[in-house]
């Protein structure tokens, strides 16, 4: 009989006894369920996300570990950093700092969207947390209002690291530069997934990163991602097919160096988007940006590669 996601629970509760006390779950998604928990050992409360049962074997349990070590490095006002990881009952997980507050997704459902600088503001700060990040040579891959963390003070952190991956890993040997790690699995969300994540047609780098913010910013003014739905299928031909919808199709007081930024974040060919996050904050704010200006819309040729990140 197929074990029920309860039963899971109890065999998860036992495994990790006497080292993190979970109290109640907080979130689940596609992939895996977020618990309010104690950890024993230092005395401090932790959000532990848990991956669903049969994930282990497709993300191969050891290079999870190492990935979520890497991105323990992470120490930023708008990172939720990750704190231990491992493998218990058959099921990897790591565990974070609980920020107390709300998701950017609790946030979309309760008021449908945001104020443009409320946006802007929010989508800023995560690009900072994505500037730290790269530096370091770590993308994120699954950037998501899910993701995107408001505490009580308002401040935006970036979660979920424990999905990262260091541009300078071995690729997958199964299926060379794309996002797999297994046949039939993917690491992303089919509506906040660059492009190159569910085609392999590029490396996936920290652009990949830009161009999902660019559609969280994108939900944040309009009220939906850029290209909606469900099925990775449906939503990469729309990608595929031709550019992203204008903002100011649905959001006309949006202002023009956000509305040129957001387009050039949000283009099919990762040379063509902005190099680093970094530059999609400045360029939403209006700075110049490597001769790029809002008032010509006209970047000059990108370079073949995305360069290390400026400092912020």
């Amino acid at each position: 009989m197929p074990t029920t996601s309860t039963e899971a629970s109890d065999r998860l509760r036992a495994a990790l006894a006497g080292r993190y006390a979970i109290h109640r779950e907080l979130g689940r998604g596609g992939m895996a369920a977020v618990y309010l928990a104690d950890d024993l050992k230092h005395h401090r409360t932790v959000a532990l996300k848990v991956m669903h049962p049969g994930l282990a074997p497709a993300m191969g349990a050891e290079r999870f570990a190492r990935e979520v070590m890497v991105a323990a490095r992470l120490q930023h006002p708008h990172v939720v950093t990750v704190y231990d990881s491992g493998e218990s009952a058959g099921r990897c997980w790591y565990t974070m700092p609980y920020v107390a507050g709300e998701t950017l997704r609790q946030r979309l459902d309760r008021d449908g969207w945001l104020s443009v600088a409320e946006s802007v503001r929010i989508a800023r700060e995560v690009a900072r947390g994505l500037d730290h990040a790269h530096r370091r040579d770590i993308v994120h891959r699954d950037v998501k209002p899910e993701n995107v963390l408001l505490g009580e003070d308002g401040v935006a952190m970036l979660a979920d690291f424990g999905l990262a991956r260091a541009v300078n890993a071995a690729p997958d040997s199964t299926l060379g530069r794309g996002a797999l790690t297994a046949p039939g699995f993917y690491v992303g969300t089919p509506r906040y997934m660059a492009p190159e994540q569910g085609t392999g047609e590029f490396p996936v780098d920290a652009r990949a990163d830009v161009y999902a913010l660019g559609c969280v910013l994108y939900e944040m003014l309009t009220g939906e991602p850029p290209h909606p739905g469900e099925q990775l299928e449906s939503i990469f031909a729309a990608r595929l097919g031709g550019p992203a919808p204008s903002v100011r199709a649905l959001r006309r007081d949006v202002p023009d160096p956000v509305e040129a930024a957001l387009a050039r974040a949000l283009e099919r060919v990762p040379a063509d988007r902005w190099a680093t996050a970094l530059s999609f904050a400045q360029a939403m704010d209006g700075q110049t940006v490597d001769g790029w200006t809002a008032r010509t819309a006209t970047p000059p040729a990108p370079a073949a590669a995305a360069p290390a990140a400026e400092s912020a």
